[in-house]
C-alpha cells in the first residue's frame, strides 16, 4: 500500500483548573484557564478519568496523559516482520541477481523487480499479502489483517514507520493504547477491505491504511471537539490540507490509494466514537467544591456529539459488514463504478496505469530455459539447472517490463 507525504503536526497546549473566590465564605466558582499555540492541531484538553489527576480539595491537576507504548511496539513489529520477510526471501538463493549481496540472504530483489529495496512478490504473497483469489476462493480472509503488518521494501517501511510514530504517539498520549490500538486494527482492516473490492489483480501490502486512519481519526476528533479550540479553523485547514495531499500523492502508479482512502474513512468514523471528550462545564460541575451548586446541570456530551457518535457507529457497522460480504462473494466493484479506477491512479503521458501481473510461458530442455512473455510475446532462452519458481518469476518480470 502506498507512500505519502508525512505530517508533522506540533502542539504546544496546557490546560489547568483552578478555584478561585471573590469573597471569604462565598460558594467559590471553578474556572478553566486554556493557554493553546496558534499551530495548535491536536488538543491536549481536560477531561475526567477514573479518578487519576485529580483530587477535589485544592487544585485539580492536568488531565493525565498516557505513555505511548502500543504504538511503538506496532513500528517495531513492522520492522521485525520485514526482516523475518527478507530472511524468507532469501535472494541470492531464489533469484538470478540481487542487490547489496554483502547482506547475505537479506539482499534485495533487482530494481526492475522491486524498485523499493525489498522481497519479492512471491515472497509477500507467501508471508500473508493482500491475493483477493486466496481470500475469495480458498477462504483466507486472514490475509486482510496480515497485509498490513507487511511492506514492499525499505523506502516503504520508512515512509509509513515515520508517519504513524509521528502520528499515532501524539494520539496514544491523549487518548490511550486501547483506543488507538483499536483504530489503527480496524482502519488497517477498512483499508485493506476496500482495496481488495477495487483492486484485484495484484497484491497488496502496507500500513497505509492504519496510517490514514490515525488521520481521519484527527479529523474527527477536531470536529467531534470544536469547541475546545481556540483556533478552529486555522487547526481544520491545517489537517485538511495535509490529508488532501496525502490522498493526491496516491494517484500515481503502483501506489494502492483504494487502502488510504478506506483507511482514512474507516479512521474517521471510528473518531466519533472513540475520541470524544466530554464538555468543560461537565467537568466544572463534576470536580467543583461540594457546596457548589450549578444553576443548570450540564450533560457530559452535546447533542451533536452524540448524533455523530451515533450516525457514525452505524454507517461504520453497516459498511464494513457489507463490504465483506461483497468481498466473499467476489464481488468486483469496478463493475458497478466505471470511473472509480481514477481514484487509485490517474494515467498520463508519463506513465500508465497498467499493472497487470506478468505472465509467462516456461519450458526446460535439459539445462535451457525458454521463458516467453504472454503479455508482448517476448522470448528469451537461459542457461538454469533446475530453476526455482522464484528465479522464473524474476526473468519473467524483466522479460514483461
Amino acid at each position: 500500500m502506498g507512500l505519502g507525504i508525512l505530517p508533522i503536526l506540533k502542539t504546544d497546549s496546557k490546560s489547568s483548573i483552578s478555584h478561585s473566590s471573590s469573597m471569604p465564605g462565598e460558594a467559590r466558582q471553578l474556572e478553566i484557564h486554556t493557554r493553546r499555540s496558534n499551530s495548535m492541531v491536536h488538543p491536549v484538553a481536560v477531561e475526567a478519568g477514573s479518578g487519576e489527576g485529580y483530587h477535589r480539595n485544592g487544585e485539580v491537576k492536568h488531565y493525565r496523559k498516557w505513555f505511548p507504548w502500543l504504538i511503538p511496539l506496532f513500528v517495531v513489529a513492522n520492522v521485525v516482520v520485514f526482516v523475518v520477510t527478507m530472511f524468507v526471501n532469501n535472494c541470492p538463493k531464489n533469484s538470478v541477481s540481487c542487490i547489496a549481496t554483502f547482506l547475505g540472504r537479506f539482499s534485495f530483489q533487482p530494481f526492475k523487480e522491486n524498485p523499493l529495496l525489498g522481497p519479492s512478490s512471491l515472497t509477500l504473497q507467501k508471508m500473508g499479502a493482500l491475493d483477493v483469489s486466496r481470500v475469495v476462493h480458498r477462504h483466507q480472509g486472514w490475509r486482510l489483517i496480515t497485509c498490513m503488518w507487511l511492506h514492499g521494501g525499505v523506502f516503504h517501511l520508512l515512509a509509513n514507520m515515520l508517519g504513524i510514530l509521528v502520528i499515532g504517539i501524539r494520539l496514544e498520549q491523549e487518548f490511550g493504547f486501547v483506543l488507538i490500538g483499536l483504530l489503527f486494527v480496524i482502519s488497517g482492516f477498512g483499508g485493506s477491505l476496500l482495496s481488495a473490492l477495487f483492486i484485484q489483480s495484484n497484491i497488496s501490502v502496507g500500513a497505509s491504511g492504519a496510517l490514514f486512519g490515525l488521520l481521519g481519526g484527527m479529523l474527527s476528533e477536531l470536529i467531534t471537539n470544536w469547541s475546545i479550540y481556540d483556533n478552529k479553523l486555522a487547526a481544520l485547514l491545517t489537517l485538511v490540507i495535509i490529508i488532501v495531499i496525502n490522498l493526491a500523492v496516491g494517484i500515481l502508479p503502483h501506489v494502492d490509494n483504494f487502502a488510504h482512502i478506506g483507511g482514512f474513512l474507516t479512521g474517521f468514523l471510528l473518531g466519533f466514537v472513540f475520541l470524544i471528550r466530554p464538555q468543560f462545564g461537565w467537568v466544572n460541575q463534576r470536580y467543583a467544591p461540594i457546596n457548589y451548586s450549578p444553576t443548570r446541570a450540564k450533560p457530559k456530551f452535546k447533542k451533536y456529539q452524540c448524533i455523530l457518535w451515533v450516525l457514525s457507529l452505524i454507517i461504520l457497522v453497516v459498511g464494513l459488514s457489507v463490504g465483506l460480504v461483497a468481498l466473499l462473494r467476489g464481488v468486483d466493484a469496478n463493475d458497478h463504478c466505471s470511473w472509480c479506477h481514477y481514484l487509485s491512479c490517474v494515467p498520463t503521458s508519463k506513465w500508465s496505469c497498467h499493472t497487470e501481473p506478468a505472465y509467462c510461458e516456461s519450458n526446460q530442455l535439459g539445462s535451457q530455459l525458454n521463458v516467453t512473455c504472454s503479455s508482448n510475446g517476448k522470448s528469451n532462452v537461459y542457461v538454469m539447472q533446475d530453476p526455482t519458481s522464484s528465479q522464473i518469476q524474476q526473468l519473467c518480470t524483466q522479460l514483461c517490463s
